[in-house]
């Protein structure tokens, strides 16, 4: 091996125990062969051999041309035959003196005839009487049939020798022998870092405190293991990080490997399954086997969720696809682990809600971290990170930013940073200011501006439609706060309302739920006040009103009619109409339209009683096209609360 394991103080106990596969043998030198390939190569060659022999026939027929046996008698007659050879009634001879070929193809001075059998001249004379000499040799020397085959096997050599050079570039690129042609890649290696390059550790993570304290005692296990074997303590075997996508769980499965300062293997769940069934549970047993050479060591799978799925639902004939097959060694691979290997396997996944019960039980991925997003101190500290590379201005306040950005990940947090130092490259600045942030955060959340131009008439109606939505959410009770509209075309919208909570929410009660309908269906509301019509530019807003009504009626116990149960799945992916009877589906949807009813006509009425302050936010709107918070409070004449009270 290139890079041969450090060896070990002490003998390691075998890693597989009862009933585990064996490992099966390395192939020999030269690889295993491809079944198919040779008599897809004997076929070819076969081929190769009969054009071959056609074509040298064809050349061998031109050497020596067939004359008339009168024209050889001619040329006996004129002195210009210099030998023959005869065998039976066929003669073959050679011309002193080169003629024209009878078929016109150039000259010849070698030839063949047959002497007709009736024929009754005085041939031997003939060619005594002119010194033609009669060898006992042919003339003409043809190939033996040795030669022939061998040049007829030439091109067949050829192409075996290109095949064979072509095959072995190829199992050298993926993994050796002839079977990196089945797809098998090279034996799997640490993460290597370039020179000079500082590894992850938890003080590049921020946000998730209560994560690093749970992986903390991954990383004792794996610099302390000793300890743990003397107290007959048993660390778990798998850790499954689970959350939303962005929270950073590849980032903590490094830095755990870069505390404990061990090798780190990562692989994506999805690069173990190909097409022929059987590679991927190889690429698996490979792995393991690879890090347990360079144990204690980390074992990183991403998005597992591709191969780990709940087994029966969707599989191949008798359930003996590749998928379940990469799986099941995994599940065998890590029951194999005695527990002194010190092999922690972390994976990490957006679903582990659909996992095989096998994969998350005790002995297998034993502890389960959920990843969530961070809060606002979490935010404040990710921002702190993301910006240590970044020149800020003195007017940049990150706990700002982190409190208007609730719900935001790591991943998005560090693109909203990183949108700050482009736009402020784009204006030419030597540092990031906090203008430059608040533009950043308007078009990741909002959407980048549209350059359209918009009739005068629907100009106006979008101006109604945002100050709904605005005007609403300032006269609710505990609605989240406006911090921008604007009437600028962002993204697939024509216009924009902006309001995010003070600070993070993590229940939510019904009353806020129903100001979020009444601020959703502000839009509509507004037009059909204003204009008695009703346009397309609520769809967005219409189907947000149906998510929450359907979680208030169907999962939170927020109708009379429907009852204290959750009768609707939380993953939109599963089939809606296997959730529950048919009689409680209509219950449900009968409670949400009244739910929504009562909401929108709560809309209609506050608009109707503050008209003037709507009117007096359109108008602005249409002159300013944007108001940020404080403008819109004060035009619409609404003081905003505050848990200290009035704000100024």
């Amino acid at each position: 091996m290139a890079n041969p394991s450090p060896p070990r103080k002490a003998t390691e106990p075998p890693w597989r125990t009862e009933g585990t596969p064996e490992e099966p043998p390395k192939p020999p030198p030269g690889g295993r062969r491809m079944r198919g390939g040779w008599w897809s190569l004997v076929l070819t060659a076969l081929v190769v051999y009969l054009i071959a022999n056609l074509v040298l026939s064809f050349f061998n027929g031109r050497d020596e041309p067939t004359i008339s046996y009168t024209e050889f008698s001619r040329q006996v007659d004129a002195g210009n035959v210099s030998k023959i050879y005869a065998k039976g009634d066929a003669i073959q001879g050679q011309l002193k003196k080169a003629q024209d070929d009878p078929e016109g193809e150039g000259t010849y001075t070698k030839f063949q005839t047959e002497r007709p059998t009736f024929a009754d001249d005085q041939l031997w004379d003939d060619l005594t009487r002119h010194d033609v000499t009669v060898t006992a040799e042919p003339v003409v020397q043809h190939r033996s049939f040795l030669a022939n085959l061998l040049i007829s096997l030439a091109p067949m050599l050829l192409l075996v020798l290109l095949w064979v050079f072509i095959a072995r570039r190829m199992s050298r690129a993926m993994g050796g022998g002839a079977g990196g042609m089945l797809g098998r890649k090279a034996p799997p290696r640490p993460v290597e870092l370039r020179p000079g390059t500082k590894r992850t550790t938890f003080a590049d993570v921020a946000g998730i405190d209560e994560v690093e304290g749970e992986l903390s005692d991954v990383v004792d296990f794996l610099k302390n293991p000793d300890a743990y074997r003397r107290m007959g303590a048993k660390m778990p075997r798998g850790v499954l990080l689970a959350g939303p996508p962005g929270t950073g769980k590849t980032l903590l499965a490094r830095a755990v490997a870069g505390e404990a300062g061990v090798p780190f293997f990562s692989a994506s769940a999805s690069e173990f399954i190909e097409m022929i069934v059987g590679v991927g549970a190889s690429r698996v047993r490979e792995l393991f086997a690879e890090a347990r050479k360079v144990a204690p060591s980390i074992i990183f799978i991403d998005e597992i969720d591709t191969i780990g799925r709940a087994r029966g639902g969707g599989a191949g004939v008798g359930g003996h696809d590749e998928r379940e097959q990469t799986l099941n060694q995994i599940l065998t691979e890590m029951d194999g682990f005695s527990g002194s290997e010190g092999v922690v396997v972390i994976a990490a996944t957006n679903r582990a809600d659909v996992l095989d019960p096998a994969l998350t039980r005790p002995g297998r991925f034993d502890r389960v971290v959920h990843v969530s997003p961070p809060d606002r101190g979490g935010r404040e500290a990710i921002l702190d990170i993301h910006t240590r590379e970044i020149p800020l201005a003195r007017d940049v306040d990150l706990a700002q930013v982190a409190r208007t950005t609730p719900g935001m990940t790591g991943a998005e947090l560090a693109n909203l940073a990183n949108e700050a130092a482009l736009l402020a490259v784009k204006r030419k600045q030597d540092r990031v200011t906090q203008g430059d942030f608040s533009e950043a955060l308007e078009k990741v959340q909002l959407g980048a501006e549209r350059s359209l131009v918009m009739p005068e008439d629907e100009r106006r109606r979008t101006a109604y439609h945002e100050s709904g939505h605005a005007l609403l959410g300032m006269l609710q009770p505990g609605a989240d706060p406006v911090r921008k509209i604007t009437i600028v075309p962002r993204g697939r919208a024509l216009g924009v309302t902006l309001s995010t909570p003070d600070s993070d929410k993590y229940a939510y009660t019904e009353e806020y739920l129903r100001g979020r309908i009444i601020g959703a269906l502000g839009g509509m509301a507004a037009e059909h006040v204003v204009y008695g019509v009703i346009t397309t530019g609520s769809e967005n807003d219409l189907e947000q009103v149906t998510r929450i009504a359907r979680g208030m009626v169907g999962r939170w116990g927020m109708s009379e009619r429907v009852g204290r149960l959750s009768a609707l799945p939380g993953d939109a992916q599963q089939a809606y109409g296997l959730a529950a009877a048919p009689q409680t589906l209509d219950a449900i949807d009968g409670e949400m339209r009244r739910v929504v009813d009562e909401c929108y006509e709560e809309a209609c009425r506050k608009l109707r009683d503050h008209r003037g302050q709507l009117d007096a936010l359109a108008e602005a709107l249409l002159l300013n096209e944007t108001l940020d918070e404080a403008d819109a409070y004060r035009i619409a004449g609404i003081t905003r609360l505050t848990k200290e009270g009035p704000e100024a």
